[in-house]
């Protein structure tokens, strides 16, 4: 192994062995992956806020399971995905979504004191919207092939391992969900446009 591979496996392996840098280094460097992923699947901030947890506490007490054959990332999504397929399992405990999020906070999120022209903004502001819309409009076994495939950027060898599918029928599965986003774009992301 050579470049990133080699260096991911080290982190691993220093993390695997209780070095808590390299822990934090591989929580840090993966978490933005799983909670977007999650988020597509649980439709809940807190929710997959949760399950982004729950997700990095399993991974981290088998990281010795990790053989290195495909990406940590696609390794770390496959356990997000268990989590997520066991929270659907049990009864349903709904958490409240918290609301003590500081002012200042939300505004730095939304780019406070960061020029942009008014006109850019609503623009990247709609299409972002409609393409909310349309994802959150598509069936689960739609938008999770796309967020994997095509937002997470997992190979495709990657994402029918996360899916549990061989790669032919993942690449059906995704081809389908690629034409049926453009088909909700089209519309709007309206579902019953």
């Amino acid at each position: 192994m050579t470049g990133p591979v080699a260096s991911e496996a080290a982190l691993v392996s220093r993390a695997a062995g209780g070095d808590g840098s390299a822990r934090s280094a591989l929580v840090r460097a993966h978490q933005g992956a799983v909670f977007r992923y999650l988020r597509r699947l649980a439709t809940d901030g807190a929710a997959a806020e949760d399950l982004t947890q729950e997700t990095f506490v399993t991974a981290l007490s088998r990281l010795s399971t990790w053989r290195g054959e495909g990406s940590l990332r696609g390794w770390l999504l496959s356990i997000a995905r268990s989590q997520w397929l066991m929270a659907q399992r049990a009864p349903a405990a709904r958490h409240q979504p918290e609301e003590d999020e500081s002012l200042e906070r939300l505004g730095l999120a939304a780019g406070w004191g960061a020029p942009m022209d008014p006109e850019v903004l609503a623009t990247r502001l709609e299409a972002h919207a409609v393409l909310e819309r349309a994802l959150t409009a598509l069936d689960l076994e739609a938008r999770e092939v796309l967020t994997l495939r095509d937002l997470e950027g997992l190979s495709g060898d990657e994402t029918a391992q996360a899916l549990g599918l061989s790669v032919a029928a993942m690449k059906s599965r995704l081809h389908r969900a690629r034409l049926a986003l453009v088909a909700e774009v089209k519309r709007g992301g309206d579902p019953h446009g």
